[in-house]
């Protein structure tokens, strides 16, 4: 058995209030089975959503991020999803540069009608992670700890 096969990661999840945050309210509903690795972060769009905040759950102990919102051109804050977008692409190097692998961070677009969607990617996001093994930003011994 390998190291990270007990390991169970803790994924920070920002979903969109509007579409991906009702897809997990419609998977709990449909009692759809996934990982309970992820902890839900209600927000309004995910273009709102500061690249702080991401990196604020790496700093504290996450092992994964995922961002989740409207599907592009659904947004109802018109191209809320489009900065996100943007934000992420920049987001991903950035963590990738301070040492962080980008598998940790994830993002998808998941409308509140696509409950199974959100479970399979609930359960690939949590694999994604899974494989990567514990959240190593935090390691005093090589001085990222802030």
């Amino acid at each position: 058995m390998s190291p990270n096969e007990s390991f169970e990661p803790r994924i920070a999840a920002f979903f969109c209030n509007w579409c991906t945050y009702g897809g997990a309210d419609l998977a709990g509903v449909s009692r759809l089975q996934y990982p309970p690795n992820i902890r839900a972060i209600r927000i309004p769009c995910t273009g709102r959503l500061s690249p702080s905040f991401v990196l604020q759950a790496f700093r504290q102990g996450a092992d994964g991020v995922w961002i989740s919102g409207c599907h592009p051109g659904d947004c109802h804050y018109i191209e809320g999803n489009l900065y996100a977008r943007r934000r992420f692409t920049v987001l991903k190097n950035l963590l990738e540069y301070v040492g962080l692998e980008p598998g940790r961070l994830h993002f998808s677009w998941i409308s509140s009608a696509e409950a199974t969607k959100f479970q399979q990617t609930v359960i690939e996001v949590t694999e994604a992670v899974k494989a990567l093994g514990p959240n190593q930003f935090l390691r005093k011994d090589i001085g990222i700890v802030a």
